[in-house]
């Protein structure tokens, strides 16, 4: 089971045991990670998982598609290279130890 930690908008860090398998966005839910409201339930629609990867661990999960870069586009004002949709993440043993920062939620 791979660990995740939360850097919170206050630069508070939670670590928690996630299921390989589950989206980085059904993790934070499930872990009572409030930023992270997921509207869409995952459907990669409406930008409300919003995270950032931190720089050790961009090249290690899969990049975003077209569908994911073209909403982040248009949906997040701040978007930043390491911006990505959380509930296009899956995570597996290969990202154990991934460090994501939470924005600040607009939603």
């Amino acid at each position: 089971m791979p660990n995740v930690t939360f850097i919170l908008p206050d630069e508070s860090e939670v670590t928690v045991e996630a299921l390989a398998g589950d989206s980085l966005m059904q993790t934070a839910v499930d872990n009572g990670i409030e930023e992270i409201t997921a509207d869409c339930g995952g459907c990669c629609s409406c930008a409300t998982c919003h995270c950032f990867i931190t720089p050790a661990w961009q090249g290690k999960v899969n990049p975003a598609d077209d569908m994911e870069q073209a909403l982040l586009e248009t949906a997040i004002e701040d978007v930043q290279p390491n911006s990505r949709l959380s509930c296009q993440i899956t995570l597996d043993d290969s990202l154990d130890g991934l460090v994501v920062k939470v924005p600040q939620s607009d939603w």
